[in-house]
């Protein structure tokens, strides 16, 4: 079993999924950010006990070499999206793609499967595959929200 699939585990023990992990410098500092996500939302005590349970698993396996600072968090409203789960878990999102030779594309996923997504746009229905998109990023639409 791999470091991600531990932690997996026990995200998972505390009634909440892994979504993915990440190693940031900020401000000097190195952060590995564990993001989860839950039914009806992530607490803040939720990624307290998470963290408390990580702890002592990355203290024998470390995700990076040298000090660092380990955060437990939702990706939040407007998140990266990386693997086919993350996309079939967007369907009926918005999202903003980045596409191989430099283009870029808004539109709603309509579908995901293993291969790739079909996105809605202005243009009508577009299928990209996920060799295609560099970037992925879900996006909320601040400015017609309550509309």
């Amino acid at each position: 079993m791999n470091l991600e699939e531990q932690i997996a585990k026990i995200v998972r023990s505390h009634g909440a999924e892994f979504y993915d992990a990440e190693t940031v410098k900020e401000n000097d500092q190195t952060i590995y950010r564990v993001y989860i996500t839950q039914q009806g939302g992530v607490d803040l005590d939720t990624c307290a006990e998470i963290s408390n349970d990580l702890s002592p698993l990355l203290d024998v396996h470390p995700p990076v070499s040298g000090n660092y600072y380990l955060e437990v968090s939702s990706p939040g409203i407007e998140r990266t999206l990386k693997k086919p789960q993350h996309f079939q878990s967007a369907v009926g999102e918005r999202v903003k793609l980045k596409i191989s030779g430099g283009g870029k594309v808004k539109g709603i996923v309509e579908s995901a499967d293993d291969e790739g997504i079909t996105l809605k746009t202005t243009e009508g229905e577009e299928r990209y595959d996920y060799g295609e998109i560099n970037k992925a990023r879900t996006y909320f639409d601040w400015a017609n929200e309550g509309k």
